[in-house]
């Protein structure tokens, strides 16, 4: 089954689960701070879930990340 995540969906993820902020998420993959902003927000409206928290959940829930 394919994947819901595109390819940068998943590094931003794979770095929000390692307890980096959104500037350092940023700054390793060399994008602008709204874009990782506009990854998140994509992903939450994918999943249809209010936060970052309970996206990880679904994600993690989905086989999508592992811890």
């Amino acid at each position: 089954m394919p994947s819901i995540l595109t390819k940068r969906e998943k590094e931003v993820f794979d770095l929000l689960i390692q307890n980096m902020s959104t500037r350092e998420i940023a700054s390793t993959l060399f994008i602008s701070e709204k874009t990782v902003r506009n990854h998140i927000s994509n992903v939450m409206q994918k999943l249809g879930v209010r936060g970052r928290a309970h996206a990880v959940i679904e994600l993690i829930r989905m086989n999508e990340l592992s811890l």
